[in-house]
């Protein structure tokens, strides 16, 4: 058993929130009880992924997209009420962390998506900011695009949207989820192909003119993997149980 103080401080300790201008709160979002037993985990923090939660007497749920975004009304309405009001019935903690997971290289989910697709790994593209958060690699032989398309089918489970650049690849960048605005940021590395979660219409138009691979592998299907990473920490750290809920997503 851990309590909520503990949980939340070791976790913004490991992640850092505090360096990053991000879109949300990261951290605790809602409170609930004090005592933690059973954390589940889960890419969105939707209603399905909260009735999962309760059936299974979870005291807490860790997500990577949790509540509260910026710009979006501020209103407690609708679907928002429905989430938190089934939260604070429950007594159920929320923790979220967005840009905090995705870049850290422990449990972040780009560390994790290159184990998972057996991407080589050198690390994020700077320091700080939002290059921060795209990671590359280079292959020591360059590969064909075919035989990491079927990786990516074979481990994601989906088959991708991937724009041909008609060459071999042996510098390769990603970054999970809608990243398809930090493209140019791969590009500018020298990268022959972009994993990512989404593409947008510009993009396919970039990656044609600047002769790069642009896969777009899903933005669920990327993500899933982080949260498990750091959920799992968490269970082994405090001798708490965990459990990720894989809430089906097709984008």
């Amino acid at each position: 058993m851990a309590t909520r103080d503990d949980i939340c401080q070791y976790l913004n300790s490991v992640l850092k929130p505090e360096e990053f201008a991000d879109y949300c709160p990261n951290g605790l979002q809602v409170q609930g009880k004090s005592e933690i037993r059973q954390i589940i985990s889960g890419v969105t923090a939707c209603k399905a992924l909260l009735e999962r939660a309760i059936a299974l007497k979870a005291d807490a749920i860790l997500v990577h997209h949790g509540y509260f975004w910026k710009n979006e009304p501020a209103q407690i309405t609708d679907y928002k009420y429905q989430r938190l009001k089934t939260l604070l019935q429950h007594d159920i903690n929320l923790f979220a962390y967005h840009l905090p997971l995705d870049a850290h290289q422990v449990y972040g989910n780009n560390v994790q998506l290159a184990q998972q697709l057996q991407l080589p790994l050198i690390g994020p593209l700077a320091d700080k900011g939002d290059e921060a958060i795209v990671f590359h690699g280079d292959y020591e032989q360059a590969i064909e695009l075919s035989a990491l398309i079927e990786t990516i089918e074979e481990q994601l489970h989906r088959e991708p949207l991937v724009i041909d650049a008609d060459k071999p690849i042996k510098k390769i960048a990603w970054c999970t989820g809608g990243a398809q605005n930090y493209f140019h940021y791969a590009i500018d590395a020298g990268a022959d192909c972009f994993i990512s979660g989404e593409i947008s219409e510009h993009t396919v138009h970039m990656a044609r003119e600047r002769h790069v691979h642009y896969i777009a592998a899903g933005h669920h299907a990327t993500e899933r993997y982080g949260v498990q990473a750091l959920g799992q920490h968490l269970a082994e750290t405090f001798d708490i149980q965990h459990q990720f809920i894989d809430i089906d997503n097709p984008v």
